[in-house]
């Protein structure tokens, strides 16, 4: 029997935060191993595929910010750049940082025990392959786990069904067929006017009406990327505090007049983007104010949309602006003004049944040759969750987050020794650049496993009484806000039966930070760290 390969740790994902991780592990002189399910680097962007996939933070800033060199020697092509070239670029880090042959690629973890006799983990691959390591890391992804719609019969579809985050390597070709759209969030509103100008026919099957600003995407001009390279430093040391650089806004909507705040809007919507919602600071906190802006989109939206029934359909009244994910879109509206497009809003007139050929609403049968399901993931948790992990005495982390993620910081969580999640529900994750939050955690993570080292110190653990606090703060922090006034992925309410309770972070990264880095100063105050008995304290190789 092949003896079993043990490792210092071992990261579970090879998408931005998956490589960033090696790398930093592979220069503390630590072994490392990467998981990958796919057959290639990249995480999400290897997965979405889907036409019209393409970053919402500029690319300037969606990159990495660890090497000077490779900041300045990649050239973007445009503002908002395409999976294509995000994928371009991962996959050039990889290659640039020799990172691929500590990779294995189709391979996807199915489960993860922490043997307490030997203070190690097993990790066993759902081929039967398992490896053994003192340091897990969940790098798997904030959204990685794609979610079908919960509609009865949709097996009974014959035609071809697609996921936006699942989509094939190879393509489609939408040319002469009748398409359906399901889902008009982030990635449906990408996708659905690449896919109006090739289908017959489209028919989108609208559940939620989501707010959506112009990208005004374009070419990105060798002078602006340019300038920006030169305050790269600044710029990442602003990002650091923000997340993001939006434009960020010192005037609360409620203080200044009605023409103010309508200028300062058109301006924003003119220069297109997230920093859209920033045109003022109270507008996440003051549904007053909220309802300001979210009046001159929807104004937006009916000067665009032809149909007036339409252009109602489309316009959001369920949810304050920002609430849910802004979306960033090129067309979106102006694609319910081409002759083969129709919207079906399914508050009105739900679906009934799915057939073998169609989907059957309460007013109407629409036959199909293709379904997109543009109906997002099991957010924040799905990618940790779908992996049997089990901790002290054999707890399954799937029952202790029965009720909802429980961690500390947003990176580990109580009885799972040594196991670190990047961007957890807890953090900011997906709230800000998630490549600035990324390489907060790998350093934070990185700086706690040198602790440890120098320390001869075994294990480290979220401690309950600190975990519950963190839980409390998190619920606390969200309700000082707007946001749980939506029926969000950010509440789990895309998911049947997942608990409601807000997983991200809403505070800015730079306070985020801090607090991280004052628990680190404090000797990881309201963490548990363990020294294991001699027998146990052997250097894995």
């Amino acid at each position: 029997m092949q003896e079993r390969m043990k490792y210092d740790a071992i990261i579970i994902g090879a998408g931005f935060a998956g490589l960033h991780m090696l790398d930093r592990l592979r220069a503390m002189g630590l072994s490392a191993k990467v998981y990958e399910a796919a057959p290639d680097v990249g995480g999400v962007w290897f997965w979405n595929r889907y036409p019209g996939a393409r970053c919402d933070v500029q690319s300037l800033q969606y990159s990495y910010s660890f090497s000077s060199e490779l900041e300045q020697q990649w050239e973007w092509t445009e503002k908002y750049a395409a999976q294509p070239e995000i994928l371009r670029y991962i996959q050039h880090v990889a290659d640039r940082f020799d990172l691929r042959r500590h990779i294995q690629f189709n391979t996807r973890i199915s489960a993860a025990r922490f043997d307490e006799e030997t203070g190690l983990w097993d990790v066993v691959a759902q081929s039967g392959e398992s490896a053994q390591c003192r340091y897990l890391v969940m790098a798997s992804g904030s959204l990685s786990v794609p979610r079908l719609p919960d509609i009865p019969g949709i097996g009974d579809f014959t035609g071809k069904i697609y996921h936006t985050g699942a989509w094939p390597q190879e393509g489609v070709d939408f040319s002469g067929q009748r398409v359906g759209v399901i889902g008009t969030g982030s990635s449906g509103i990408q996708v659905i006017p690449q896919v109006a100008k090739q289908a017959s026919s489209l028919v989108v099957f609208q559940r939620t009406a989501n707010f959506s600003i112009p990208a005004w995407n374009g070419p990105l001009q060798p002078q602006t990327q340019q300038a920006w390279k030169r305050e790269y430093a600044s710029h990442r040391a602003r990002a650091r505090e923000v997340g993001t650089l939006y434009e960020f806004s010192d005037k609360a909507a409620s203080q200044v007049s009605a023409q103010e705040r309508e200028a300062e809007y058109q301006r924003r919507w003119d220069k297109g983007g997230v920093n859209f919602v920033h045109a003022f600071n109270d507008l996440m906190i003051d549904k007053a104010s909220n309802d300001t802006i979210a009046d001159f989109v929807r104004a937006r939206i009916k000067e665009i949309v032809k149909d007036p029934q339409v252009a109602q359909s489309l316009c959001p009244t369920d949810h304050p602006l920002g609430t849910k994910r802004i979306c960033v879109d090129t067309g979106y509206y102006e694609t319910y003004n081409r002759p083969n497009v129709r919207l079906v809003d399914l508050k009105k007139t739900p679906i009934e049944a799915v057939t073998a050929s169609s989907i059957v609403t309460s007013q109407q049968s629409f036959e199909l040759d293709a379904l997109v399901c543009a109906t997002g993931y099991d957010a924040l948790t799905g990618a940790v969750l779908n992996i049997d992990i089990r901790g002290r005495k054999g707890q399954l982390l799937a029952q202790q987050w029965a009720d909802g993620p429980r961690t500390y910081l947003g990176i580990m969580t109580h009885g799972f020794p040594n196991m670190f999640i990047i961007t957890g529900a807890g953090s900011p994750s997906v709230l800000v650049n998630m490549v600035v939050g990324i390489e907060h955690h790998v350093e934070w993570i990185c700086d706690c496993i040198a602790y440890l080292r120098d320390r001869a110190l075994d294990t480290i653990e979220a401690g309950q009484a600190a975990q519950d606090k963190w839980v409390e703060h998190v619920n606390q922090a969200a309700a000082k806000t707007l946001f749980p006034l939506a029926n969000s992925w950010f509440l789990g309410a895309n998911i049947p039966g997942k608990p409601r309770v807000f997983m991200p972070y809403v505070a800015k990264i730079g306070a985020y930070r801090k607090e991280c880095q004052d628990i680190a100063d404090k000797g990881y105050e309201g963490f548990q760290i363990s020294r294991s008995s001699s027998k146990h304290n052997q250097e894995s190789s």
